[in-house]
């Protein structure tokens, strides 16, 4: 297994059961020693430099608007989200305080590793890598080694797992995205991505769920993403989800850890960055019950449930 999933398996695993087991003496912010009675406050001109994906957006808004108690239109000028990469850039670089993204891809770490910066990774909600195909397609779910057979150019037809005579059209991101990390982390497990044609590595995510759904495909693409993104952010009635080994993914089988290709959105915040910070003190709040309630209330799937 991939070094760096495992790691990240075991933390995610380890975080959420210490809540679990914390939540009767008070919440989950006390596993952490990390409770403060009261919601946190910061004024615009304290609240932390953010940065994060695209899918976060709408987390980082919601906290914002909690924690400076002001409504969602007014907390979005003081957040700036410039993609996964760019964030994890701009934070190794000192340029942010504190990110909201997926796992960092090699490249990232490396990046860190030459500036002698050490990175703290922390799930703040639950989330699922989905795989998504056209709505005519008749197929509605593939095994998890089917998923990696298509993508390394094993399978290649739509016969070959139920489906049509059709040859699959399998699209990517690009590299250091947040979805091809996910992808290459969580699913592909050290096996090679096989080279897509370059019309097949589409650059937004959106741009990835609209081409899965065009008509002119019918039913021969494949393409993937994050759970929120694509039922929350980037919405296509062309578009449906695949079951994977099974399981459908949806709000329940994610948090209770049926659907098997699960992961978190995390903050990060350089280890340099200084305990008693507002970056750490939002931190404290994100992992308390007010902070979780705000990722719910947002549409996201918080930590803690199963």
């Amino acid at each position: 297994m991939n070094v760096r999933k495992l790691i990240i398996s075991l933390l995610l695993t380890a975080l959420t059961a210490t809540m679990i087991s914390s939540c009767g003496q008070g919440g989950i912010g006390d596993a952490f020693g990390f409770l403060e009675k009261g919601r946190l406050h910061l004024a615009a001109k304290d609240y932390p430099r953010v940065d994060g994906s695209t899918a976060t957006i709408p987390l980082s808004e919601a906290f914002a608007a909690a924690v400076m108690g002001v409504d969602l239109e007014e907390a979005r000028q003081y957040i700036e989200h410039n993609k996964t990469h760019e964030a994890y850039v701009n934070l190794i670089d000192g340029k942010a305080d504190i990110i909201f993204v997926t796992s960092p891809s090699e490249e990232e770490l490396s990046y860190a590793r030459e500036k002698n910066v050490e990175l703290d990774v922390v799930p703040v909600v639950s989330e699922g890598f989905v795989f998504l195909t056209n709505s005519e397609n008749p197929v509605k779910g593939l095994t998890l080694q089917q998923i990696k057979d298509i993508y390394t150019g094993r399978i290649t037809s739509w016969s070959e797992v139920g489906g049509g005579s059709k040859e699959i059209i399998a699209y990517q991101r690009p590299e250091n995205s947040g979805s091809q990390t996910g992808m290459l982390d969580l699913v592909m497990d050290g096996e090679k991505l096989m080279s897509p044609p370059m019309e097949q590595v589409v650059a937004e995510m959106g741009m990835l769920v609209d081409q899965v759904a065009v008509y002119n495909n019918e039913e021969e693409a494949i393409g993937y993403s994050y759970y929120y993104y694509v039922t929350d952010m980037w919405q296509n009635k062309n578009v449906k989800l695949l079951e994977v080994d099974g399981v459908y993914p949806d709000k329940t089988t994610i948090s209770d850890g049926r659907y098997p290709v699960r992961t978190a959105y995390y903050a990060v915040l350089r280890a340099d960055e200084p305990k008693g910070s507002n970056a750490r003190k939002l931190l404290k709040w994100i992992l308390g019950e007010e902070g979780q309630r705000t990722a719910e209330e947002a549409g996201y799937v918080r930590l803690g449930k199963n």
